[in-house]
């Protein structure tokens, strides 16, 4: 009898928040087009071959955006899996408060700053919620969610808080 074992695969992805100076405002996207499209998220997507993941995070914020931004701070790793999904997305999150260039829509995004005490939740991924007020806090995190294939409900999470983001590696959430 042959045993057929799951393997999971981890692709990687990035999400940029940009904030303004004082961290009151927050500037989300409406994804127009692909996977989360009609949901209002921070910047970002796939890492591609050969770039760093923090290339991938400036790369994908100036596609979707027309912003450069200078000065990404590394907040997090969230990972989501879905049920019947063999794939892991392992997404690094970064902030900033530093960008130039302008602001502009794109074919995939359409760009908004919201107040952070009043963003559009019923529009946004459900996972936000439960990590947005780590985030909005300065936390450190790195959170596993497992939703069901329907991409809406939550079965469940793990997380787990660092010091610094160079514990983050270390953190193992299966244990």
């Amino acid at each position: 009898m042959v045993e057929i074992v799951e393997q999971e695969l981890h692709k990687l992805y990035t999400l940029v928040y940009v904030l303004n100076k004082d961290k009151t405002k927050i500037l989300l996207g409406l994804k127009k087009r692909g996977f989360g499209k009609g949901r209002w998220n921070g910047f970002g997507g796939k890492v591609e071959k050969g770039e760093t993941i923090e290339q991938g995070a400036l790369r994908e914020l100036k596609e979707e955006s027309n912003l450069d931004a200078k000065n990404l701070e590394k907040k997090g790793v969230i990972y989501f899996k879905f049920e019947g999904d063999p794939v892991i997305m392992d997404v690094h999150l970064y902030t900033t408060t530093d960008v130039s260039g302008d602001l502009i829509e794109t074919d995939e995004m359409l760009p908004k700053w919201y107040n952070v005490s009043d963003l559009p939740y019923s529009s946004m991924w459900p996972d936000d919620p439960i990590w947005h007020p780590w985030f909005f806090e300065g936390k450190i995190f790195t959170v596993k969610f497992f939703f069901k294939a329907d991409l809406e409900t939550i079965t469940g999470y793990k997380h787990k808080f660092a010091s610094s983001v160079s514990e983050l590696d270390a953190i193992n959430l299966d244990s």
